[in-house]
């Protein structure tokens, strides 16, 4: 079986899961070796995958020059993703970034244009839209199921992560914050089912200016708060459906708000937290009486398979198909996230200049861990 190699720059906490999935469940990837900053931490990973071989650079220059890596995956802190990912690019490897794209519309579009000179594949988390609870939600609405969707509503709200994330300081920096941390779950998941936005209007603020981190091992290090920390706005996407959205490192999380609900000329939908890959999917038609789950149409992939997109880029490299998490994508969903503060800032609406075309439906995977 024909594999692609991959190579990770950061082996931070993300690195995790993706290692698990590239070596146990992809079958047709294969990690070649690892790099970080801390090289400690490229060295325990390296013991821990023993069986797997990888091998250990000295730096991400050395990981570029290795003729075996065909994608870099980009698993550093957010601000950083913009130069790594132009360094991969000019050294000729097709890269798979973390989200968002760059820390900020400008840099996405520089990383954009120069993938489109070399004539290489850029493209990026999140993948959880692939997952078996979005891509069932996916169906029902392809399928009519309630009708024409008329309109939108999501809600991400959170206290923070200063409470249990072990390295939290960096969602208070540039390139962070709630909308670039956790809006690419949401607006990914919304335009893979709905389409292009095509203006967005928002306003932005922040709570408190400082965080104390109360998790180990940083525990009562005050961090600056360099980001609005609460968004809120609306999306009209181009087939006019228009979207409210909250995004906020401020509010406590309340569970009788839904984290998407579309709402369609014959029912509604409510959609699974975007950041993972399960349901619940709960439907209502305008014969029913309440919201009921919707068993998952796909029973692949429905536990954490941080990888999918990787996995999907190397395929689409290997057949001449699109990545499902093409740049058009991600470079159109870092235009509308970025916007939002944009839309603050000057007080005015704000017109989405990049279109996308909505990812494919994936296919069933007959075999467990190969993609159509």
């Amino acid at each position: 079986m024909e594999k692609t190699g991959v190579g990770i720059v950061g082996v931070g906490a993300i690195s995790g899961i993706y290692l698990q999935n590239l070596t146990k469940t992809f079958k047709e990837v294969y990690v070649v070796g690892v790099c970080d900053l801390i090289p400690e931490r490229a060295e325990k990973v390296a013991e821990e995958y023993k069986d797997f071989n990888f091998k250990i650079y000295k730096d991400m220059h050395a990981l570029f020059a290795d003729p075996k890596v065909d994608i870099v995956l980009n698993l550093t802190r957010p601000y950083e993703h913009f130069d790594v990912t132009k360094a991969a690019l000019l050294a000729g490897k097709h890269v798979y970034s973390e989200k968002s794209l760059g820390a900020s519309l400008e840099e996405g579009l520089e990383l954009y244009k120069l993938a489109k000179e070399k004539g290489l594949t850029i493209g990026g988390a999140p993948d959880t839209f692939l997952g078996a609870g979005l891509q069932t939600c996916r169906k029902l609405i392809d399928d009519d199921m309630i009708g024409t969707p008329v309109a939108a509503q999501s809600f991400y709200l959170s206290r923070g992560h200063e409470t249990w994330h072990p390295d939290p300081a960096f969602y208070y920096q540039f390139g962070a914050g709630p909308m670039l941390d956790m809006g690419p779950y949401y607006v990914t998941a919304l335009v893979s089912l709905l389409g292009s936005v095509a203006n967005v209007s928002g306003m932005t603020g922040k709570a408190y200016d400082t965080r104390t981190i109360t998790s180990e091992p940083h525990y009562g290090t005050v961090v600056d708060v360099d980001v609005a920390t609460h968004l809120t706005g609306t999306m009209r996407f181009e087939s006019g459906v228009m979207c409210t959205i909250t995004a906020s490192f401020d509010c406590f999380p309340h569970k009788q708000l839904p984290y998407i609900l579309i709402f369609g000329s014959k029912g509604n939908i409510m959609l699974p937290d975007p950041n993972y890959f399960e349901g619940p999917v709960m439907l209502k038609r305008t014969t029913d009486a309440d919201y009921h789950e919707i068993p998952l149409l796909y029973d692949d992939y429905s536990e954490n398979s941080r990888g999918l997109g990787v996995a999907d880029m190397a395929k689409a490299l290997r057949t001449g198909r699109k990545p499902r998490c093409h740049m058009d994508l991600t470079m159109h969903v870092l235009e509308v996230l970025s916007a939002f503060q944009r839309s603050s800032d000057s007080g005015t609406h704000i017109q989405i200049e990049s279109r996308t075309e909505r990812p494919a439906p994936r296919q069933f995977d007959m075999m467990s861990g190969i993609l159509d």
